[in-house]
């Protein structure tokens, strides 16, 4: 078994399939990558159990046959090479050596065999989605979901598709984020959660790819297939907590406010609020915003005021600052309105501007308890 791969080339996609590999496997194949080859055609995987990913590259060869070779160090001695045609040829002694203009080196491999087989889906469904719609979707929603060992279902994000549009959830019952689009649509009905590991393995390839990307999907398996990459990974099983019921549908205090102008604020006055509970306040009034925090403990406080568009009763309410700030992070708008109904009811989040036709972003984040 002999090929020729540019450096550069194979280092690249090394380098994404790197990402699923856990630091400390309990089976010591999962270690490596495995390599398998079909005349100019490699097909490189890697796998946890749980996700496994592989890639396809064009090389030139004429031989077939597979290897599992360490990750590490075929990673390390790759990211010291300069562009060059390496050649890789298995040798009898169960090493590989690789050749290239400087020098040869010689790595010791695992049968090909000994690495686990990756799952096919028997009858899956199947939708298209464009590769930067997927690429938002995750971004917008994955920092809402939760590390909660104990309730795994929120610990992921909530894909749910119907001829309608595309919904895509996160929550961790203190934030929640919805993300629709109405311009892709699938063409049935379906539902499934999806980890938080191959949702950020995705985001990192999604932004550089322009191709669209198919989603296979049955009850306890997903593949995501674009350009080189094929990306199969176990689901979340359980039933996701109905998100709607959670969502206030009356709320008639509207605020208004530019995005970077409250954001900023809020940043400042978290500064002084109580280390554990995070908590700011948020005071309406009128056309005025003020904005402050008190940490008791200290005799540390902050008080900001800032103008807004308001319409609604004069009201009180308190806001961890930590979610706020990480949701107001993650919005691109430059005017975002903030609806609510109560000091005990959920606020809810949205953007004004800046969103494409068929999107929509609705960002959930619950109150706390201000003592006055």
């Amino acid at each position: 078994m002999k090929f020729i791969v540019s450096s550069s080339y194979l280092l690249k996609q090394l380098q994404v399939l790197g990402s699923v590999i856990n630091s400390s496997n309990t089976l010591p194949i999962l270690d490596n990558f495995l390599f398998e080859l079909d005349h100019k055609i490699l097909t490189v995987s890697a796998s946890d159990l749980e996700t496994t990913m592989s890639a396809t590259l064009e090389i030139d060869s004429t031989s077939k046959g597979s290897v599992a070779v360490p990750a590490k160090l075929l990673l390390d001695i790759l990211k010291t090479f300069p562009e060059q045609p390496l050649t890789f040829t298995v040798e009898e002694n169960s090493t590989i050596e690789i050749s290239s203009n400087s020098g040869k080196y010689a790595i010791a491999y695992a049968p090909g065999e000994e690495f686990p087989k990756s799952v096919s889906l028997d009858n899956p469904s199947s939708t298209v989605v464009p590769s930067e719609v997927l690429a938002t979707a995750i971004s917008k929603t994955i920092f809402a979901a939760g590390n909660d060992d104990l309730r795994p279902v929120m610990s992921g994000v909530f894909f749910q598709f119907s001829p309608e549009g595309l919904i895509f959830v996160a929550t961790d019952a203190h934030k929640l984020v919805k993300y629709a689009r109405t311009d892709v649509k699938a063409s049935e009905v379906a539902d499934f959660i999806m980890p938080k590991k191959p949702l950020n393995i995705l985001k990192g390839i999604l932004g550089t790819s322009e191709s669209d990307v198919t989603i296979e999907y049955n009850d306890s398996n997903a593949t995501f297939s674009f350009d080189s990459y094929v990306l199969t990974c176990r689901l979340i099983d359980g039933k996701y907590p109905n998100y709607e019921a959670v969502i206030p549908k009356e709320n008639p205090n509207k605020l208004m406010i530019n995005r970077v102008l409250l954001l900023n604020s809020v940043r400042r006055v978290a500064i002084f609020s109580n280390k554990t509970t995070h908590q700011i306040r948020l005071k309406i009034a009128g056309a005025e915003l003020n904005i402050s925090a008190e940490d008791i403990d200290y005799s540390n406080k902050a008080e900001e005021r800032l103008t807004c568009d308001y319409q609604g009763d004069d009201m009180q309410i308190g806001f961890n600052s930590r979610f706020l700030s990480e949701m107001l992070t993650n919005l691109q708008s430059d005017e975002i309105m903030l609806e609510m109904s109560m000091p005990n009811r959920a606020g809810i989040l949205t953007p004004i501007d800046g969103l494409d036709d068929g999107e929509t972003v609705t960002m959930l984040v619950m109150p706390v308890m201000l003592n006055n």
